[in-house]
């Protein structure tokens, strides 16, 4: 009677993982992947050309430019809160550890991440400041090359021919930027023309080195670290993280005076007060939009993955740039676009070549190494439920 239960056992736990794990698992993981894609496009998108409005229509304080990309966090407490107390109740996943030690190594990496954001941030509003909005977008398609190299060091990323084809042309794509003449959109602040695309160009380019550094680093803290699957686990990173950003940016925008300038400058605003407060407003939800999109594809695929997505909008907000500030698409302009693209497109290619061989069996992923994980366990739990049996029988 033991041997019929054990086999029954261990027959229902085999039928179980390979009837529910590759269906829902996938349906789910693809689900994700494409809404986090759409939040990556129209934040992304709409962030970027607000930024522009915010500077066009007289806005002039990089603080409160960068400040946008950050504070919105509070919008997505509730949200966070919410699904936390949803996973606490699930039985499906691993407790959290609130370990002394824990907590700190946690603790010090949101720092360090926050630290990385504010910088971030404020090195593209000065980029954005300076530059037109295209030339701006086309050179932060080097995220994809820095990011390669970043994940090469810290998430394992091997370098393909079609990954190297991609770091050439998108290296090439930002390099003729330098050689066009166009600074339609730069805010006048007392720079030559040359020395504002000088400090634009170098901003976008440091802040591009930065902001992938920083998604390495968010995907080797979810892997190492945090260890969770959870959507809440999401929320959690980007509200730590974009609380210390807040805190790091506001602190000059008060000790520097910028902050009782900005009744000036709402005065001054072109289209009028409310457009200020509304343009200000909608900045700050598109960058929380584009915030939960970017680490959600981090946590879901990768982070090169993310920066993939990302360059998704090079055609798209140059070409918008050009119907709503009717900036100039020169021929260096238009090479540089389809440079950049052919290089997102290698990219692609490579991550479809990576998903068909994981698919059939060539490589490990993220979804084998769970099934693995889940074996792991059934089989405990058939070994612990032969314990019970032997004993009752003994009995």
């Amino acid at each position: 009677m033991g041997e019929i239960q054990e086999l029954n056992f261990e027959k229902t736990v085999e039928e179980d993982e390979e009837r529910v794990i590759p269906q829902h698992k996938n349906k789910k993981r693809w689900v994700s992947t494409v809404v986090y894609t759409l939040f990556v496009l129209v934040g992304q998108s709409s962030a970027t050309l607000l930024g522009r409005l915010y500077y066009t229509e007289g806005g002039n304080s990089v603080l409160v430019a960068a400040l946008l990309e950050t504070v919105g966090f509070p919008i997505l407490i509730p949200f966070a809160l919410y699904f936390s107390s949803r996973n606490r109740l699930s039985k499906n996943n691993p407790p959290i550890s609130n370990q002394p030690s824990d907590l700190l190594i946690k603790s010090f990496v949101y720092a360090i991440l926050g630290l990385f954001q504010a910088a971030t941030a404020v090195l593209y509003s000065i980029g954005l400041q300076n530059l037109p909005v295209s030339t701006f977008s086309l050179i932060n398609s080097t995220q994809l090359g820095f990011n390669a190299v970043f994940a090469f060091f810290f998430n394992a990323q091997k370098f393909t021919p079609l990954i190297l084809n991609a770091l050439v042309l998108v290296t090439v794509s930002s390099a003729l930027l330098i050689f066009q003449d166009d600074t339609t959109g730069a805010n006048p602040n007392g720079k030559s023309k040359t020395g504002r695309f000088v400090v634009g160009f170098s901003c976008t380019l440091v802040a591009s080195a930065l902001y992938s550094l920083m998604l390495s680093m968010t995907q080797l803290f979810f892997q190492k670290v945090l260890k969770r699957e959870t959507f809440s686990t999401v929320l959690k990173m980007i509200v730590y993280q974009s609380m210390v950003a807040t805190f790091v940016v506001t602190v000059p925008l008060f000790t520097r005076g910028e902050w009782s300038s900005l009744r000036n400058e709402m005065e001054i605003f072109e289209t009028g007060k409310i457009t200020y407060v509304a343009v200000l407003a909608m900045i700050g939800l598109a960058w929380q939009v584009y915030a939960i999109g970017t680490v959600g594809l981090v946590f879901e695929v990768s982070s090169l993955f993310s920066n993939v997505i990302g360059a998704v909008c090079l055609p798209i907000v140059p070409i918008m740039a050009a119907v709503f500030f009717h900036e100039k698409m020169n021929g260096i302009k238009a090479i540089s676009i389809v440079l950049a693209v052919w290089g997102f497109v290698s990219y692609v290619y490579q991550h479809y070549l990576d998903s068909c061989e994981k698919t059939s069996g060539g490589g490990g992923g993220g979804e084998v190494e769970t099934v693995q994980e889940l074996s792991q366990v059934n089989r405990r739990r058939v070994r612990e439920s032969e314990n019970f049996i032997k004993q009752e029988y003994r009995i």
